[in-house]
């Protein structure tokens, strides 16, 4: 097991769901812990929990990562502490749910800021310097609709595909360095992601879900072995895979039906 315990790690998105779990388990491996999300209470209680609790430092920045420039603000800052960031989990991101037509674009705009350049600034900030230093881990959280051309969620599914792509070319890039980066892409998920969405729990979707905690644990596990990739569960894995032999014209009535059905 790869030893975490004084290094750093900076968790976007860490106020909720898989964000609190990524933290948890990283306090619990002895990582000392930057937090990031827009929600200060939350952050700050869980800071001050998990400090407590595994005798880490924890430190809580409240900060809205989609705003333009939000990323260089939050690496000048670290830089100006003299904090170096070891572990870059990127969590921070929320999808839309309905017609593309019918979801402003005001919201929409928002969400490819923080799926898609939020994540790629911070990665070219925060990896730049993890090349220069030859360690680093990298976790880019995907989605498994980065697999499929998913209607409902035509932008968010294109978004984590982009996510699923640059995440992969990039592990490649930096083989032969010690900076890993690794993706994950889950599944159905019980956090707040529905929610924010604006979408019913379809059938399938309450089928297929699976708890925080063990995609968390899945995500983590797969950056500190350096998979370049990895789809959080059999069952996702198994859809994924079997996509390549179903011709692309029906994926996109295959994805619709499962998010329709039953909702």
């Amino acid at each position: 097991m790869t030893d975490l315990r004084g290094k750093t790690a900076l968790v976007t998105g860490a106020s909720s769901g898989l964000g609190v779990d990524f933290a948890t388990i990283l306090a619990e491996r002895g990582c000392h812990l930057v937090l990031v999300a827009r929600r200060e209470d939350r952050l700050r209680a869980l800071a001050n929990d998990l400090a407590q609790r595994h005798g880490v430092q924890a430190q809580a920045i409240a900060m809205d990562l989609a705003v333009p420039g939000a990323a260089q603000a939050l690496y000048d800052r670290l830089a100006a502490q003299k904090v170096a960031i070891d572990v870059l989990i990127n969590n921070a991101g929320f999808g839309v749910h309905g017609a593309f037509l019918e979801i402003p674009w005001e919201r929409e705009d928002e969400m490819l800021r923080l799926d898609i350049v939020s994540l790629v600034h911070l990665t070219k900030l925060f990896v730049r310097d993890m090349v220069a230093r030859n360690l680093g881990y990298v976790l880019q959280i995907a989605s498994i609709g980065a697999y499929q051309p998913t209607p409902t969620y035509a932008s968010y599914s294109a978004a984590k595909a982009f996510v699923l792509s640059f995440g992969e070319a990039l592990g490649y890039e930096l083989r032969h360095t010690n900076v890993k980066v690794s993706v994950l892409s889950p599944g159905v998920t019980a956090t707040e992601f529905l929610a924010v969405a604006g979408q019913r729990h379809s059938l399938f979707q309450r089928l297929s879900m699976m708890q925080s905690r063990p995609v968390a644990e899945i995500g983590i596990d797969a950056m500190l072995r350096g998979r370049p990739s990895k789809v959080a569960g059999a069952m996702n894995a198994l859809a994924a895979w079997s996509l390549r032999f179903v011709p692309r014209r029906l994926q996109a009535a295959m994805a619709n039906f499962a998010m329709v059905a039953g909702a």
